[in-house]
């Protein structure tokens, strides 16, 4: 019988108030999270599948010199206008559909000091019910969505998931990693959290990735922690302490990560994308054969 007290995720928190050192100096003055990926920017990416997850509220964790996310998800009424003077009707319409994707809402963290101080900020938006957590740095390709794999498995075990993938052994130290029981295929119960373990360490392969479903009582948890390396909050310290309390469950989602936090991996989904999009396609491999590189 389904759980009759069961209600869908519908609020979706993205934390956007980092500095964006590792794409300097273009992030000097563009965001980050604004930076394109093909024809729109990394965050409405991330928005996009909040919105086909369900999601029809959304808060961005801001901070200082990210105003162009908010002017990004306001009415454009101006150049909707023009755009429609100018019989350009279709790309009015996407434009003009931006601000309608959901009801955004903005909170701002004066200080990038951490994930688990991110999300904080986010307490009055979604302190009474479960929430998404999208970080934007991960582009996810996937059908159904990685959040809806998530929430599949919450209606399931009422409770907190987080996306996890399998990594290589010496990729563990970049990484949160769980310690867990695998329940069921692909699904398992977490026993604890190491932040950024060294290899011979680490309790698993399996790492954190940017997804996560999370139990309104994860606040509590983040009000008790302490700052750690570089005076940062940490998620997985929350999420230890909140495994005290309530199960956490982890899902290996099935799809496809294109890690856009770093320029390689930024590259590499520009590519992959291309390579992706018929009308694109082409261009890229015209391009590679005219410029004479041989692969």
């Amino acid at each position: 019988m389904p759980d009759a007290s069961f209600k869908p995720v519908r609020k979706a928190v993205f934390p956007v108030a980092g500095l964006g050192t590792r794409f300097l100096p273009a992030t000097k003055d563009v965001p980050k999270e604004m930076m394109t990926l093909i024809d729109r920017p990394l965050i409405h990416h991330g928005v996009d599948e909040a919105v086909k997850s369900g999601c029809s509220e959304i808060m961005f964790v801001t901070g200082q010199g990210k105003e162009s996310i908010r002017r990004y998800f306001e009415p454009s009424a101006e150049l909707v206008s023009v755009l429609r003077e100018r019989g350009k009707n279709e790309l009015a319409e996407k434009i003009d559909r931006i601000h309608r994707l959901a009801r955004f809402e903005y909170s701002y963290q004066e200080k990038p000091l951490g994930l688990g101080h991110a999300v904080l900020c986010a307490e009055k938006f979604c302190k009474d019910e479960y929430f998404g957590l999208i970080l934007p740095d991960d582009v996810m390709i996937a059908e159904p969505t990685v959040l809806c794999q998530l929430e599949a498995v919450r209606k399931k075990y009422n409770s907190s998931v987080l996306c996890v993938e399998k990594v290589a052994e010496c990729d563990v130290r970049r990484y949160g990693i769980i310690d867990a029981e695998e329940t069921e295929d692909g699904v398992f119960r977490v026993k604890g959290l190491v932040e950024k373990p060294e290899p011979e360490k680490a309790p698993s392969n399996l790492a954190i990735m940017g997804r996560y479903l999370l139990s309104p009582s994860i606040f509590e948890c983040l009000r008790k922690i302490t700052p750690g390396a570089g005076g940062e909050y940490q998620l997985t310290d929350a999420l230890s302490l909140l495994l005290e309390k309530e199960p956490v469950y982890a899902v290996l989602y099935k799809g496809t990560r294109l890690d856009c936090g770093v320029k390689e991996g930024w590259i590499k989904a520009t590519v992959i994308k291309a390579l992706n999009d018929p009308q694109l396609r082409d261009i890229v491999i015209e391009a590679v054969k005219e410029s004479g590189i041989h692969i």
